[in-house]
Parts: C-alpha cells; sequence; structure tokens
C-alpha cells in the first residue's frame, strides 16, 4: 500500500559538483532525504519496469537511507532494485552494475572523501543510465523540484541488507547482490592478471595498499590478495566503518602519511596506492617517488597499451581544466584528441558515450577510462600494476624517462578549507573584476599573458558551463588557477592550482615547492587570500 506524506521545501538543496552533501545532523531531519530522494524520483527520465540501483559507501546513516529508498522506490513505479550487500557499492563499481544490469540509474550514497561519523558529512548523487553523475540539466532539474516539492511516498518494507538474495517490498523486487564480484570480473578482463601474478609470485613487484577503512577494502582484498596473489596484509585499514576509523578518507599525502612514510622509507615496496572513501580516487607513490594526479593520468595514457584492453590504442584523452596539461603532450605525440572540460566527471560522460576518449582524469586524484562512468580508483591501482608487471621498471624509472621524454609539468594544489562562504564569494568576484587589467602585468619574474574565466561547450550535446574556474596564463607556459569547490559541506573550499612547466631539456629533478615558488607569490599577489580570508598558508597542500 503507497502511503504518502506531506512536506515542504528545504532550502539548500541544490547539487554539487557530486551530488547532494551535508552534514549527517542536516539529513536526518524529517523529510529531508526523502524530499531530495523524491524529488529525484519526480524528474528522472525512466520507462516503466525500471531497475534503480543503491549503494554507498558504508558511512554513518547509510542503511538507514538506503532503507526509505528502496520503501520509496516501489511507491514510485520502480520494479526492481539491486542493492549491495551490507549496502556497499563503491562508485565505480555503482556505475558498472548499473551500465551490466541496464537500470535506469541509481543512487549511491557517499559524501566521496569527506569524513564520516555522526557529527560529519553525509551525501546523496543520482547517475543516470549510462552509469554516470547526472548531467546539469538533470540535476537542475532536481533542485528544481526540491523547490517546490509537497510530499514524498512509500510502501513499506523491511529488507535484510546483509544476506543475498531477493525479497519483495509491494510489487517491486529487491535483490541484494555480492558488491565484490561484478566488478573484480570486469578488472580480470581489462588487464593482464596473469603477468601481474606471475611478478608477485617471483617478489619482482611487491605493494601496500591503504584502503582506510572505506568502501574498497573488500575489492582490494578480492583482487589484490585474492586474484592476484599479493600476501595477506598487503590490503591495509580494509574493514569499511562507518566513521573511517576516525579518519579523514581522502588519499593524500595529509590523510595517507603514514603510506607515504613508508614508502620514502629503504624498506619500501615496489608500489604504495590507497583510494577513498568511495572508492573513486586513488594514489600512486612509487618507491621513493609520489606521482601527483596529473602526472598519473599522463603516465597511464602513455602506457595503457601495455594492458590487453587498451592495447589497440587511446580514442582520446580527457581533463578537467584544472589538471595539468602533461596529459595534452602525450594526446599529442599519440596523434589523438585532447579534451579539457569543466571540473566534474559528468562532463566525461558525453564525449565517453560518443566514443571521443578513453581515459579520462582529474587533479582531484580521479582517474578512469571508458570502462564505468566514473573515476576508478582499484582501476588506476590495476594500471598502474600492469605496467610495472609489463616493463619491469620500478616507478620511479618509469616517470623519469616520461619527463625526458615528453617534459615536466610541476603541480601542485593548495586547498584552503571551511572559509566563510560570503568571503570566499568577495575574493572571487574581486578576482573576476579584475580580469582585464592583468595581462601586462608582472609578478616577480612572472609576466601576465592572458586571464579568463573558463567556459565549456560540449562538442557532444552543445551544452554550456559558465565560469568554471578563473585561470590567470604566464608568458612563460605557467599558469594559476582559483576555483571554489563543491564538494565541501560547509562553507566554502578555494583551490588554488599551479602549474610550471620545463621541457626535455629543462630542469626535471628538482623538488616541486621551490620550482613553484615564483607563482605561489603570484597567487598570493592576485587574489589577496590572506586579505580577503585571513588565511596565510592553505590547510592541505596536494
Amino acid at each position: 500500500m503507497i502511503q504518502t506524506f506531506a512536506t515542504t521545501p528545504f532550502e539548500g538543496q541544490k547539487p554539487g559538483t557530486s551530488g547532494l552533501r551535508k552534514k549527517v545532523r542536516v539529513f536526518a531531519q524529517p523529510n529531508y532525504a526523502e524530499n531530495f530522494i523524491q524529488s529525484v524520483f519526480d524528474v528522472a527520465e525512466r520507462p516503466a519496469g525500471s531497475t534503480l540501483v543503491i549503494g554507498g559507501d558504508g558511512r554513518y546513516h547509510n542503511r538507514t537511507v538506503i532503507a526509505r529508498a528502496i520503501e520509496m522506490a516501489a511507491a514510485n513505479g520502480y520494479a526492481r532494485v539491486l542493492v549491495g550487500q551490507g549496502g556497499i557499492l563503491s562508485t565505480p563499481a555503482a556505475s558498472h552494475v548499473i551500465r551490466k544490469y541496464g537500470a535506469s540509474g541509481g543512487l549511491i550514497l557517499s559524501a566521496s572523501h569527506n569524513p564520516g561519523g555522526p557529527d560529519e558529512d553525509f551525501g546523496i548523487k543520482y547517475n543516470i543510465a549510462n552509469g554516470g553523475p547526472a548531467p546539469e540539466a538533470v540535476t537542475e532539474a532536481i533542485h528544481a523540484r526540491t523547490q517546490t516539492i509537497d510530499r514524498w511516498m512509500m510502501v513499506e518494507g523491511a529488507v535484510d541488507l546483509d544476506r543475498i538474495g531477493i525479497s519483495q517490498v509491494g510489487d517491486m523486487v529487491v535483490e541484494v547482490i555480492d558488491p565484490v564480484a561484478d566488478y573484480a570480473d570486469l578488472m580480470e578482463e581489462l588487464f593482464d592478471f596473469p603477468a601481474i601474478r606471475a611478478a608477485v609470485s617471483s617478489g619482482a613487484l611487491t605493494m601496500a595498499f591503504d584502503a582506510m577503512h572505506a568502501v574498497t577494502g573488500p575489492y582490494a582484498r578480492e583482487i589484490l590478495e585474492g586474484r592476484l596473489g599479493f600476501p595477506a596484509g598487503t590490503v591495509r585499514n580494509g574493514v569499511p566503518l562507518e566513521d573511517f576509523g576516525g579518519h579523514h578518507p581522502d588519499p593524500n599525502l595529509v590523510h595517507a602519511a603514514e603510506l607515504y612514510d613508508l614508502m620514502m622509507a629503504p624498506q619500501a615496496p615496489t608500489i604504495g596506492a590507497a583510494s577513498d572513501g568511495d572508492g573513486d580516487r586513488n594514489l600512486i607513490i612509487g618507491k621513493g617517488v609520489f606521482v601527483t594526479p596529473s602526472d598519473s593520468l599522463a603516465m597511464l595514457a602513455a602506457n595503457a597499451h601495455l594492458a590487453p584492453a587498451y592495447a589497440g590504442g587511446l580514442k582520446g584523452i580527457a581533463r578537467s581544466m584544472p589538471t595539468s596539461a602533461a596529459a595534452d603532450r602525450v594526446a599529442e605525440a599519440l596523434g589523438i584528441p585532447l579534451w579539457e572540460t569543466p571540473t566534474g566527471w559528468k562532463f566525461f560522460g558525453t564525449l565517453l558515450d560518443a566514443g571521443k576518449a578513453t581515459i579520462c582524469g582529474e587533479e582531484s586524484a580521479g582517474t578512469g577510462s571508458d570502462h564505468v562512468r566514473e573515476k576508478d580508483g582499484l582501476w588506476a591501482v590495476l594500471l598502474w600494476l600492469n605496467i610495472l608487471a609489463v616493463t619491469g621498471k620500478p616507478v620511479a624509472q618509469i616517470a623519469e624517462e616520461h619527463w625526458a621524454r615528453f617534459g615536466r609539468n610541476y603541480y601542485a594544489r593548495h586547498d584552503y578549507e571551511a572559509i566563510a562562504t560570503d568571503k570566499a564569494n568577495a575574493l572571487m568576484a574581486a578576482l573576476e573584476g579584475s580580469l582585464g587589467d592583468l595581462p601586462g602585468k608582472s609578478f616577480g619574474p612572472l609576466t601576465v599573458a592572458a586571464a579568463d574565466q573558463f567556459g565549456y561547450t560540449d562538442p557532444v550535446d552543445g551544452s554550456q558551463s559558465h565560469r568554471q574556474g578563473v585561470r590567470v596564463m604566464f608568458a612563460c607556459g605557467s599558469r594559476i588557477v582559483f576555483r571554489l569547490s563543491g564538494t565541501g559541506t560547509e562553507g566554502a573550499t578555494l583551490r588554488v592550482y599551479l602549474e610550471r612547466y620545463e621541457g626535455q631539456d629543462g630542469r626535471l629533478g628538482e623538488e616541486t615547492p621551490a620550482m613553484l615558488a615564483d607563482l605561489i607569490a603570484a597567487a598570493e599577489a592576485v587574489a589577496g587570500i590572506a586579505a580577503h580570508t585571513g588565511r596565510t598558508a592553505p590547510d592541505v597542500v596536494t
């Protein structure tokens, strides 16, 4: 029996870069999650008899919202729901399940790399039938609906999320599925598992993987230890916890410092890797060398042909605008297109669907390919393992040979977190207002050649996106990008991206902070970060 509950709109239910993210206490308000989910169901395009996929990263409040989402799906005409056992589905695994089983879409419950727990973060994202994040036209329609919603619906019913099997809620079939098996099978199709297994068994390839008590623990144990033969204990912090063990599940050098310290030590394994809360980001550290996400994208693209799935070559490479131009030089050498998009994986979806790109990446540690429509942390790790196994070279040698061929893009991102929103907006408004006056100005040894606000027209569907970040380009080829992030839950995060290019004959073996010192000073002079925010240093440097 369908039950209908009257409700009124909540302010601020506009999806950001990757869905709606707020504190748990906000989502726990009566009707809050229900309003948003009902708004999704009210605007989502789906044929009769559709399947919906539901899963999340295991964070606090997931089970409560998953149970309600199932009841609401039953009242909104879905014929079947596929839900990961225990409510678990990594974001790339959810994308694969949507695609494999022909679902009309899916709800992914995660706040990605943000912390979890009763006082921390929660999120809901809707993915469409291609397995990718809903495009802006859909998220705008969802937001519009949240502003007028007056009711939500459900069919009461209980589902045992911990038992694989089939049950009913009203007229709808609910199937609790193994969250790992389909994804692990896909990885085995893409990569040369026999070559990796041989390198592992010979002792030539060793690794440490930090799952950060997040969703990739079960996936990594099955694939790395179960199918590839890495010894037990290779996967650290492998049990997903509702609060991620009290840690921040962001695979960067701050929050994965223990892994970094191991990889810089004499007894380091061949490769160290980590993934984030929902499994779509990655960290790659070779023995004695950290590989930036921008460099990792370029190096993976340059060597992808060593994996079976990409042996025939790449159709194109896509990167977000703030990501370094390292991949551009690989695309040029391969004679394939390079697409520069706004931040957000949804912008890669049309390119992948149209066959214009094969590998995509973002500087925020997201890398993936056309096997799904999400970034995929374990996929990136496995492609690195494939390259290491086939070449027999250490990570440092692969990096050095890459820079010797293409040059090196020294790169860093400075994050100023939880800035008061009005101060962040004032900074960006002042910066935008100064763009016309910047060309020709000098900041230390740097002279501005051009400055603009990045806009994008999708080459497939013609959709336009405006005000996607301020770019300041210098005559020497260096650049600074300023952008407010849409992935936080409180205040605003200012991201400052710094990039300096050195050609093949340039200074390729220097320390990044020293090479970027002039750009760091110029960023402060151009934007007045301290004056606007009171911050004299970033919270996180990656």
